[in-house]
C-alpha cells in the first residue's frame, strides 16, 4: 500500500462510529454502481451491436418468414425481439381469422390484423425500453444522494472535533488537523461515488434512446411492410 492509502485508513481508524457507518454506506453505493454500469454497459453494448446485426439482416430477407427465422439466432437485440413478437401475433391473428371466416379476408379483418399487430408492439416496446433501463435509475440516485451523505458525514465528524476541542479547552493546529481531516474523507468518499455514477447514468441514459428511437422507427416500417403483404393477400 502507498502512503496515502496507509494515512487514509489510519484517519478512518479513528474516525467516530457516525462517520464510519457514512463510509460503509458509501461503499456498498460505490461497488453496486460499478457493478451495475459493467452490466448494463455490456448488455446495451450486445444490444446495439446484434440489433444492427439484425436490421442489415432483416432489408436482405425475401419476406418475414425468412426474417423470422433468422431473429431467432438474435436473441439479445431488442429489435428482433419485437419483430418476434409482431410476427408471431400476426401469424396467430391470420391463423385465427381463417379458422373464423375461411373465406377471403375484409377491410374489417385487415383492419383487426394491423390493430392486433399494433397493439403487440407497442407492449413489446415497453417491455424492452423498460428491460433496457432497469437498474439505471440507481445510479441517478447514486449521483444525487453520495455527495450529500458524504456532507454528512463531514458535518458530523466536524462537529464531534468542535465538541472535543471545547472538552480540551485547546485550539491548536495539532488538535484540529485531524479531526476536521478525518471528517473531510466523507466528502471526499460521496464525491468519488457521485462522479463516476452520474457520468454513466448520463451515458446509457443516451444510448437507451438512441435504442428506443430505433425501435419506434423500425416498427413503423415493419407495420408499413405487414400491411402491404396482408393488403397484396386480400387482393389474391
Amino acid at each position: 500500500m502507498t502512503t496515502e492509502t496507509l494515512g487514509v485508513l489510519y484517519m478512518l481508524s479513528g474516525a467516530g462510529p457516525v462517520v464510519k457507518f457514512v463510509m460503509l454506506l458509501l461503499l456498498f453505493f460505490s461497488i453496486t454502481s460499478w457493478a451495475i454500469m459493467f452490466i448494463k454497459f455490456r448488455y446495451i453494448r450486445k444490444a446495439f451491436k446484434e440489433s444492427a446485426d439484425f436490421t442489415d439482416i432483416f432489408w436482405q430477407c425475401r419476406n418475414l418468414a425468412d426474417a423470422f427465422s433468422k431473429a431467432k439466432a438474435l436473441r439479445s437485440s431488442p429489435v428482433a425481439r419485437i419483430f418476434i413478437t409482431a410476427y408471431t401475433e400476426m401469424a396467430r391473428s391470420d391463423s385465427k381469422d381463417k379458422e373464423k371466416t375461411q373465406i377471403k379476408r375484409t377491410q374489417s379483418t385487415y383492419f383487426q390484423i394491423i390493430g392486433s399487430v399494433k397493439r403487440s408492439l407497442n407492449r413489446s416496446i415497453n417491455v424492452e425500453v423498460r428491460r433496457l433501463v432497469q437498474l439505471v435509475p440507481f445510479l441517478a440516485t447514486a449521483g444525487n444522494t453520495a455527495p450529500f451523505i458524504g456532507l454528512f458525514g463531514t458535518v458530523w465528524g466536524i462537529m464531534g472535533t468542535f465538541h472535543g476541542i471545547g472538552l480540551s479547552g485547546s485550539a491548536s493546529l495539532a488538535v484540529v488537523a485531524p479531526g476536521i481531516s478525518e471528517a473531510l474523507i466523507a466528502t471526499a468518499a460521496g464525491l468519488a461515488v457521485a462522479i463516476p455514477s452520474v457520468i454513466g447514468y448520463n451515458y446509457f441514459t443516451d444510448r437507451i434512446r438512441i435504442l428506443d428511437s430505433e425501435l419506434q422507427s423500425f416498427s413503423s416500417d415493419l407495420l408499413n411492410i405487414m400491411e402491404r403483404d396482408i393488403q397484396n393477400q386480400m387482393e389474391v
